[in-house]
């Protein structure tokens, strides 16, 4: 049966020892959140995930959501319980605006909050993960009247949110979507077409759904340029506040899947419901956007999560199981075998996964807190460069993460041998769980030639001059450190390698597309392998500090810690080498076969 410790000390490490949160209490609401306030929500938010959430990520599995011929959805056992918990725990306000009934706290610790829930039951947080999303873009694009409406619910926990933009004939190519929409006398709009693998789209967990719909208004121009966002509610809403009557929307099926059965993947039909158009018509996708970009960096904090959880049940799984002798003798000749942990390969299985979670988690928090100072800075140079630090890394951390969170599930489960393909021992099930993080908003193809195609060349290279100027400036500050040369030498040969591949890119690529295309995907990762070990030379700084300054208690944590780093730097980092190669290789045998050879 799987366990699940929410890593509330290595967060705690990160935001005080790493990233220095205090430097950040001139934000509004950081103040707030002093170094004990923090630990304080941590821990809660840890006590819930691990006592009330996870015990039902096995039932949520077995059980999924049922539709019923009303087309009612039914969630599994308990989590309309658990819903309640977390409704009542303000958890969904935490960072939300205080003038909508939030408390206004870092969105940090919101994401924080969304590790511990993604890890304790994938399926389960999805259902607020899309509400966050849709709480973004109405902050960001919709009129105060439609603020007052549904953000004060939405916030509270009472309503929650979704994102509609898929439909059967088009995924990522949205300027082919059909959904179309009437304007009305009132100033509503009557929203007709189908949409699919809408996560969360009908449930039981609250009293109202809001749906986000992008839609075409009649006469539009095609294509993307004419698209429109609107707000569609489950039920309307009356002049004072108070539910109304059903609105034209309904489930028509739930989908059957992979994994996340936990979670309500829904076909939603929209017979003239009742829409309000959020934001300026024909610019839909803009305001989408800020939701999608969400909802990115959410689904890279679901690679992390599934990584984090699939990890610790390996790792207590190698201590208790017995198999076999170390290869240098019998460590334990009192029993019939030794652990698993003894064995070196074993050893590499979990190191390569805990490097990845460590360092994963500190590029997720380093964002987080860049997100934060572009939304609550009142400096536009320092809130500029916190955008384009988010611009730059979000396709990063939803496609690094999840591919490297779906291998290390899939290592994770090899660990337990025969037994990680037996449904008790719950491996599989994060190995099925992971697999969508990988394809849902914006298959991670999608995401690399994003990174490539736009974030690379925007205002003319400033975000990606900006993080090699960043990186390279700590190789310089401590070349001469002996103590970390460890993480320093091996991350200034990474960072020459992604240098030489966004060279050869600007140099090969305008003139051959294919070349940036064939290409990506090995740049995204070889960006990413820099990012990581980046996080990793800021970890190893911070905990060779703090074990310097007489760090009793957590001595053995910390001095694991620089060990990590450095099978990071040592096994995990010189695949550098490799996607430069690939890249450089070009496009040539990618494209040569005719397609009718495949």
């Amino acid at each position: 049966m799987p366990t699940y410790r929410a890593p509330v000390e290595d967060v705690l490490f990160l935001l005080t020892d790493v990233f220095q949160i205090e430097r950040y209490s001139n934000l509004p609401g950081f103040a707030e959140a002093p170094p004990d306030v923090i630990a304080a929500i941590l821990r809660e938010a840890a006590r819930f995930c691990e006592e009330v959430v996870q015990p039902l990520n096995r039932v949520g599995d077995a059980h999924g959501c049922v539709r019923h011929d009303d087309g009612r959805v039914t969630t599994p056992p308990g989590f309309k319980e658990a819903f309640a918990q977390y409704r009542e725990g303000g958890w969904m306000g935490l960072s939300a605006p205080a003038e909508f009934g939030g408390q206004a706290l870092p969105h940090t610790l919101t994401v924080v909050m969304n590790e511990f829930l993604c890890s304790a039951n994938m399926a389960f947080a999805m259902y607020p993960g899309l509400t966050f999303g849709a709480i973004a873009a109405l902050v960001a694009h919709a009129s105060p009247e439609l603020k007052a409406k549904f953000l004060p619910k939405m916030i509270a926990g009472h309503w929650t949110g979704t994102m509609n933009l898929t439909e059967p004939h088009c995924g990522t190519d949205l300027g082919l979507l059909r959904t179309k929409a009437v304007p009305q006398p009132d100033g509503t709009y009557r929203i007709t077409g189908t949409k699919i693998f809408i996560s969360a789209g009908e449930h039981d967990l609250a009293e109202n759904i809001v749906h986000l719909v992008l839609a075409r208004i009649e006469g539009a121009p095609e294509g993307t340029r004419g698209l429109s966002l609107f707000v569609v509610p489950k039920r309307l809403v009356n002049p004072d506040g108070t539910l109304g009557g059903a609105n034209g929307v309904s489930c028509g099926s739930i989908e059957e899947k992979m994994g996340i059965h936990g979670n309500a993947t829904c076909v939603m039909n929209y017979d003239g419901a009742t829409g309000w158009l959020v934001g300026e018509a024909n610019r839909g996708l803009a305001a989408m956007f800020v939701m999608m970009n969400e909802a990115r960096l959410g689904v890279g904090v679901q690679g992390l999560a599934l990584s984090e959880v699939a990890y610790q049940n390996a790792a207590a799984y190698a201590k208790e199981r017995l198999q076999g002798r170390a290869l240098t003798g019998a460590k334990f000749p009192d029993r019939t075998a030794d652990p698993l942990i003894v064995h070196p390969d074993v050893r590499r299985m979990l190191l390569t996964v805990r490097a990845f979670n460590e360092a994963a988690r500190a590029l997720v928090l380093w964002t987080a807190l860049k997100g934060d100072v572009a939304h609550r800075t009142a400096d536009e140079t320092t809130r500029q460069s916190a955008e384009d630090h988010l611009g730059l890394m979000t396709p990063v951390i939803k496609g690094v993460l999840t591919d490297q969170g779906f291998a290390n599930t899939v290592m994770a489960q090899q660990v337990f041998g025969g037994h990680g393909y037996i449904t008790e021992n719950g491996m599989e099930q994060f190995v099925r769980d992971a697999r969508i993080a990988m394809i849902y908003e914006g298959t991670n193809g999608i995401q690399a030639l994003d990174l490539v195609g736009r974030k690379l060349p925007r205002d003319g290279g400033r975000a990606v001059t900006a993080f090699f100027n960043e990186v390279a400036g700590f190789v310089k500050q401590h070349a001469g450190d002996d103590g970390l040369r460890p993480y320093v030498a091996p991350l200034e040969g990474a960072l020459a390698h992604l240098q030489q591949a966004t060279l050869w890119f600007m140099q090969n690529a305008v003139k051959a597309p294919d070349n940036a295309g064939a290409g990506a995907t090995d740049y995204m990762h070889l960006f990413g392998l820099v990012a990581l070990g980046y996080m990793w030379a800021l970890i190893a700084k911070a905990a060779r500090d703090r074990l310097a300054s007489g760090a009793d208690a957590a001595a053995d944590r910390l001095k694991a810690k620089l060990v990590a780093g450095r099978f990071f730097m040592e096994r995990m980092l010189p695949e550098s080498a490799a996607h430069l190669a690939r890249i450089q290789a070009g496009a040539a045998s990618v494209m040569e076969l005719p397609a009718e050879a495949f």
